[in-house]
């Protein structure tokens, strides 16, 4: 992701990174996220999109669903968001800033994470 030339007021220089990148955050979601057996039952695969506030202060804030997968793995994922640690804050002018991500969390063969962030998108994989 590259930071705008001249970003808006509103958007972060730098934005906020879980601690340890990229292959850090799909460790985290691989030891973390139980596939519930409901879902398993129903072959039930692919991504319950969130979104959350990453706080001045990294921690994770206000995780919503804001696409659904199932009912279990809803829960399943703000479960997981729960347990996520503080990331490394988005700044803007060298302050730290509050910024909303979207974040896909991944139950089955879902392995490709995306996180959405107000000016464009990080692809880890």
């Amino acid at each position: 992701m590259q930071a705008q030339a001249k970003p808006a007021a509103n958007r972060p220089d730098v934005p906020p990174q879980f601690p340890g990148g990229a292959q850090a955050l799909n460790d985290f979601f691989q030891k973390q996220v139980k596939y519930p057996a409901a879902a398993r039952d129903k072959s039930i695969t692919g991504s319950v999109v969130t979104s959350f506030t990453v706080g001045v202060d990294g921690r994770v804030s206000n995780p919503a669903v804001t696409t659904s997968l199932s009912p279990e793995c809803d829960a399943e994922a703000l479960r997981v968001l729960a347990q996520m640690p503080a990331w490394q804050p988005a700044t803007r002018k060298g302050q730290p800033v509050a910024v909303q991500v979207r974040l896909p969390v991944p139950f089955g063969n879902s392995t490709i994470v995306e996180v959405e962030q107000p000016k464009g998108k990080m692809k880890f994989e």
